[in-house]
């Protein structure tokens, strides 16, 4: 932690030009979404755009929890704990997909789990 007037000068010139990085960047997210020259890809929002507006969102993100929530002066365990979230964060999403892309075919699901046979007496 900062404990001389120097060392508290410092930490506040790191927090003022994160935090412009920070409205830059939403600035950017914002200009990409609405004008028109600043579209990638095709006309309109499309993969590219999105593709560029999360790339923006993450490295917000990062310089959030590096700076802002001292990620970068933390021990080595933290960023393992961090890194296994992330993974099964990502997991969860996968396995979403996955039972997206092959769903079960059950009519119990649509008739309140009551079998076929019962329903159509």
């Amino acid at each position: 932690m900062a404990d001389s007037p120097e060392e508290i000068k410092k930490s506040i010139r790191l927090y003022l030009i994160i935090g412009g990085a920070l409205f830059v960047g939403t600035v950017l997210t914002v200009m990409v979404a609405t004008i028109p020259w600043m579209d990638i890809g095709g006309h309109g929002f499309d993969v590219w755009d999105m593709i560029l507006g999360l790339l923006i969102a993450t490295t917000k993100a990062t310089l959030v929890a590096l700076i802002f929530m001292h990620l970068n002066h933390e021990k080595v365990w933290v960023y393992w704990l961090f890194g296994m979230g992330l993974f099964f964060g990502a997991a969860m999403v996968a396995l979403i997909f996955l039972a997206k892309g092959d769903p079960i075919h059950y009519d119990g699901f649509s008739t309140g789990g009551q079998p076929s046979a019962v329903i159509s007496e």
